[in-house]
């Protein structure tokens, strides 16, 4: 079966992880992504060891499934089978700092000339302005789109949040403009620049508090716990902040992770008061209606949590389910990586290297019917040096002998 982006090469002078994290999207889809390393290799091969001498699980699960060459681009000669690489390539995709690929040479209008189909993908902090010239970090990029400062509980200070929302978030805002980018392309022949900056990612990703930032001009935000408001969307712990209220309720045995997130549906109310024991709260008219909770929820939830505190989170995921009630435990790292279910659908993975032994990692988080993806291991530094610059660029033995000799490759 023929994958989704077959034919499609991408030249991917990626790091770290916003960038890999989208040319891995764009291999598990089929494309043939060579990942175009100095010769002392991407920085999170070394990074994060948990063996030595072995690339880290940085590196493999940010860059399964593709090709690994060397190539010193700052040489005359590297530069110039770059450029060769470049008119053989459907994309490039880089994530160095501002300016970067334009100091060595290849500025977007030396490559367009190389290749005027090509789509050059760059991944930046920030975009042009008065933050352009900032260096950008994951929990940087989150304090800069507002994600830190609504996360957290109301007293206490902003929050990280665990998931990679400035890194791999911006990774997956890259693969769909490089694929809107590569579908215009079929009509007009032309490739074209795809700019993209974690700030404006992670924006994206909280623009649910910018809709309660506009709303807060008329009034409190009553889905919200908070007593006080000031002019800007507070911290609210682990209310949804949306139409139906939610919260984390402890359960049994009372370990970090013994926690199941409960949301109250108008319908979910009477079942909810009977699971609870407290069925004469169904019709009370200080409890019976969504209006009537609003200013309690805190009491609302607490009175769950008497009951959910006295089973383990499954038997309370359980009794809740059988009630058509919106719930979901708390999954901690471990039981992910554990689940049976994530690891039949193919969410979770097993993958063998030639080094490590086998590792996990996570599988393509979409599924395409005509187009499964077979995740495979990342590559060794270097190890299709031979298959691309002999097979496809036609340099023979003794060509790559002295291009590495001379610190090209």
């Amino acid at each position: 079966m023929t994958k989704a982006l077959e034919g499609v090469r991408v030249l991917d002078m990626t790091h770290v992880q916003s960038g890999p994290s989208a040319t891995q999207i764009l291999a598990w889809l089929g494309a043939d992504v060579l990942k175009v390393e100095a010769p002392s290799g991407d920085i999170t091969r070394r990074q994060l060891r948990d063996l030595p001498d072995v690339d880290s699980l940085y590196f493999t699960m940010l860059n399964s499934n593709k090709r690994s060459i060397t190539l010193n681009t700052k040489s005359e000669q590297g530069k110039e089978i770059f450029l060769e690489l470049v008119r053989r390539s459907d994309v490039l995709v880089e994530n160095f700092a501002p300016g970067a690929l334009d100091r060595m040479g290849f500025t977007w209008e030396v490559l367009q000339q190389a290749n005027p189909r090509l789509v050059y993908a760059s991944i930046k902090g920030f975009g042009p302005g008065a933050y352009a010239d900032f260096k950008a970090y994951e929990v940087i990029a989150q304090a800069m789109g507002g994600s830190m400062s609504t996360t957290g509980f109301e007293e206490g200070p902003p929050l990280a949040t665990g998931a990679q929302i400035g890194d791999s978030g911006t990774g997956m805002h890259t693969v769909a403009g490089i694929l809107a980018a590569l579908l215009q392309r079929t009509g007009t022949g032309r490739g074209q620049r795809v700019e993209v900056a974690m700030q404006d990612s992670v924006l994206n990703l909280c623009r649910v508090k910018l809709r309660d930032q506009q709303r807060l001009t008329h009034g409190p935000l009553a889905e919200y716990p908070n007593e006080d408001f000031g002019d800007e969307v507070p911290r609210s712990g682990n209310a949804s902040g949306g139409g139906q209220p939610g919260w984390a309720v402890r359960t049994a045995p009372g370990g970090p992770n013994d926690y199941v997130y409960v949301i109250i549906q108008p319908p979910g109310w009477a079942p909810i008061t009977q699971l609870i024991g407290r069925p004469e709260l169904a019709t009370d008219p200080d409890w019976a209606t969504p209006e009537a909770r609003l200013n309690k929820l805190d009491k609302a939830f607490a009175l769950i949590e008497e009951w959910s505190m006295q089973l383990p989170k499954w038997d309370v995921l359980a009794a809740l389910n059988e009630h058509n009630i919106p719930c979901g435990p708390i999954l901690s790292t471990r039981e992910i990586i554990d689940d049976p279910t994530l690891n039949d659908n193919g969410v979770v993975v097993t993958v063998p290297h030639p080094e490590r032994g086998s590792y996990k990692t996570v599988g393509l988080p979409m599924r395409l019917s005509d187009s499964p993806a077979d995740i495979e291991s990342s590559p060794l530094l270097g190890e299709h040096n031979d298959d691309v610059y002999g097979r496809e660029l036609g340099m023979s033995a003794d060509d790559l002998a002295t291009l590495k000799t001379n610190g090209v490759i």
